[in-house]
């Protein structure tokens, strides 16, 4: 199976599903990250921005990442980019990919970035006639999704869960590779936050650690 997953910028891939990820990689799945956005001078130091191409390297490799496709678009500027070039740059990578499953970040994020990405690969993933993806899911990103304002439209409210007991060490060593994202407890980015949310996730249905999703669609035969 060939799964995909759309992230708006470095990490969002680990703290949304990472230990999902590194289960389908587990199990021979090909796994493929398209990274939307990049940072760029003088917001961040260039050291930062070669560092951060290491981090994304490094956590590829602990997660199984087969390959990564990066749009290079500006990060917390995806307001000021064409709706279409957004949608044609992500159709791109979708029919390269050619994926079963895909993930994408959920539509009521505090970060307009992810809302925009939400709603571009909505567009890059409509079932037309001839469409590979059969499931598509939303993921939660913490400090993005919590920290949203509360609206009916808009929450989180998972009905997939996947269980990843067995791959939760993988998922907060792949998001301490991202040194430069990764905070202190009790930040929710942090490995405390992490864990709890991951626990918390699993209680939820009978399992000691697990991350939910919001099914988008999905098409059987």
């Amino acid at each position: 199976m060939k799964v995909l997953v759309i992230a708006p910028h470095p990490d969002d891939e680990v703290l949304g599903c990472g230990g999902t990820l590194a289960k389908h990689a587990k199990i021979g799945d090909d796994v493929y990250l398209c990274i939307v956005t990049r940072a760029y001078t003088p917001d961040w130091s260039e050291k930062f921005i070669k560092n951060r191409e290491k981090e994304v390297s490094k956590v590829n490799k602990i997660l199984g990442i087969k390959k990564t496709y990066f749009l290079d678009f500006p990060t917390v500027k995806l307001d000021t980019v064409p709706q279409k070039e957004l949608n044609d740059a992500i159709s791109k990578v979708v029919n390269k990919v050619g994926p079963d499953t895909v993930y994408i970040p959920h539509r009521g994020d505090v970060n307009k970035d992810h809302r925009i990405v939400f709603e571009t690969a909505m567009v890059a993933l409509r079932p037309k006639p001839g469409s590979t993806a059969k499931r598509v899911l939303s993921y939660e990103t913490l400090s993005e999704t919590e920290w949203a304002v509360p609206s009916k439209e808009d929450a989180f409210i998972p009905n997939v869960h996947v269980d990843i007991s067995d791959t939760l060490k993988t998922k907060l060593s792949a998001m301490s590779a991202y040194k430069s994202e990764l905070k202190g407890y009790p930040h929710p980015r942090s490995i405390g936050g992490i864990s709890s949310l991951a626990k918390k996730r699993g209680t939820e249905v009978g399992l000691k650690a697990a991350e939910a999703f919001m099914l988008m669609r999905e098409v059987s035969r």
